[in-house]
């Protein structure tokens, strides 16, 4: 009797543990692991850069805030919906790609190569405009932080591009389609567009 009554208990236990998560998907870390290893590594290092920023800062305040009032804050601004809204067609991308929408997941994969074009245009122009009114690298500890922090996530930027072609090559032919890739550059695309928001608000809010 005490058999007939633990089986089903088990029974359901084990039905439990074999479910997928509500929404009848497995629960589950987007993209490829080794991809979490490169972003944990790169917010660390990025962590590291913004401590000493902060720490130089806090030495010589006055010199930061009068240098942070050379930046256009609204440019910044507008860089940062920019980038913000590249990361909302990213994830519509992803979403039409789970739900085999794969013609919408390429025009929202496209919309967000845009907008990483239009910030990297904006950024040059932003570059060129310091520099034209005399503040360059060597101008001051915070213009070195300036460029050194803008140009590193440009260079990361560059490097997303990279995972948005796979993006794009993936969703273009049935013969592949690796969810697991296309996530996978998407963790790499939110990762940065993140690194920006923490950026903009140490070189241009912070006060």
């Amino acid at each position: 009797m005490t058999e007939e009554i633990g089986a089903p208990a088990d029974a359901i236990r084990a039905a439990d543990a074999s479910d997928p998560a509500p929404g009848g998907s497995a629960r589950f870390v987007p993209g490829q692991p080794d991809m979490w290893v490169f972003v944990f590594i790169e917010s660390f290092l990025f962590t590291a850069y913004f401590a000493v920023y902060v720490l130089c800062r806090t030495q010589n305040l006055d010199l930061y805030l009068e240098a942070q009032s050379h930046l256009d804050l609204r440019l910044g601004a507008g860089n940062t919906l920019l980038l913000l809204t590249s990361s909302w067609s990213m994830a519509r991308c992803v979403h039409a790609a789970r739900s085999k929408a794969y013609e919408a997941a390429l025009r929202n994969a496209f919309l967000t190569a845009l907008f990483g074009i239009a910030f990297l245009v904006s950024k040059v122009l932003e570059w060129s405009a310091e520099i034209g009114n005399g503040f360059t690298y060597d101008t001051n500890e915070f213009f070195s932080f300036y460029y050194f922090l803008t140009a590193l996530h440009f260079l990361h930027l560059l490097i997303g591009f990279v995972f948005l072609g796979i993006i794009v090559f993936q969703l273009w032919s049935p013969a592949r389609r690796s969810q697991e890739l296309i996530e996978t550059g998407s963790t790499y695309w939110h990762t940065i567009d993140f690194l920006w928001v923490l950026i903009f608000a140490l070189l241009y809010v912070l006060r």
